[in-house]
């Protein structure tokens, strides 16, 4: 009997530990969010590790969150990304898998939100090129041929003195080519309590700011790629002079050098940022610079390389 019961128990842990596994959400997901009014893209990881479901959600702004109140049978999941609070009931998530994709529902208390759709995020992992083109100006220093304010009407975006210059905040600026892997120097001035951002094609920010420093942490400073890589290394804060980024993006691996010192080493960009333009995350994007926060930035001396294929 002893000796049935220590199968039996046996028996079980392996059926728990089986189901952990075979977890289908378990991964990474790009998403797309549809409302009423609009869509927007989103991102999910699911991890499964001693028995324990763990879930990062991008939203369509801002920084990740880890889901709470995490419950899955089967090939159905739901939890909590939002709690509640006083007067506002939790926003929550309900997912279901079919034919390798996601579909569900997010809800604020009984309502509604949207409709979720997803598939699993490629692995976008690629050997770096032999060779590289010339490097290309993307911009001319003239006038904005080759960009494209995102909000027309709410643009402060102009050139003066060879320099692209956000007067106030108002618009985001996209370049009208797409890129897929490349090089890209570009020189920034970032005034104090400044804040933009420079988005590898749209959908992974790196971070371009001078708030107070204690209003951000290291995944959220100046170097970052925002709220998923800090920098390695912080440099000395240098509101209202110029510096520059050589990024280099491979796949979802960046490397990152700021004013000649190297502070992401090839790491991997586990998804999309918020702010992002969709979450096609194998596909060409263009760049984009951030002018919704604060105006008084300025850039300059915009290049890209690509491999040579």
């Amino acid at each position: 009997m002893k000796q049935l019961c220590i199968a039996l128990g046996a028996f079980a842990s392996f059926l728990v530990i089986a189901s952990a596994q075979n977890n289908p959400f378990e991964g990474r997901w790009d998403l797309t969010v549809t409302t009423s009014r609009d869509s927007y893209p989103d991102w999910m990881e699911v991890k499964q590790a001693d028995g324990k479901t763990t879930i990062t959600v991008q939203p369509r702004t801002a920084s990740t969150r880890i889901a709470a109140d995490v419950k899955r049978e089967g090939s159905h999941l739901t939890f909590t990304l939002i709690p509640a609070t006083d007067g506002t009931p939790a926003t929550t998530w309900d997912l279901n898998i079919e034919g390798g994709k996601v579909m569900g529902t997010a809800k604020r208390g009984s309502d509604v939100l949207g409709q979720i759709a997803g598939v699993k995020a490629p692995a976008l992992v690629r050997k770096m090129p032999a060779k590289w083109t010339t490097p290309e100006p993307i911009f001319n220093g003239k006038d904005l041929t080759g960009w494209e304010p995102m909000t027309p009407a709410a643009s402060h975006w102009l050139v003066e003195n060879g320099e692209l210059v956000n007067k106030e905040h108002g618009s985001n600026i996209k370049t009208t080519r797409k890129f897929d892997d490349f090089k890209l120097h570009i020189e920034y001035n970032c005034p104090d309590k400044g804040n933009s951002g420079i988005y590898l094609r749209g959908r992974y920010e790196v971070q371009v700011e001078y708030e107070p420093l204690e209003a951000n942490d290291q995944f959220h400073r100046m170097g970052s790629v925002y709220s998923m890589l800090a920098p390695a290394v912080e440099l000395p804060r240098k509101p209202g002079t110029w510096e520059s980024y050589d990024i280099t993006l491979m796949g979802r691996f960046v490397t990152i050098v700021r004013d000649g010192v190297k502070t992401v080493d090839h790491k991997e960009i586990a998804g999309i940022t918020g702010g992002a333009l969709d979450s096609n995350e194998g596909e060409p994007g263009p760049f984009y610079i951030q002018g919704d926060h604060t105006g008084g930035l300025k850039y300059r001396n915009i290049t890209v390389s690509v491999p040579v294929r």
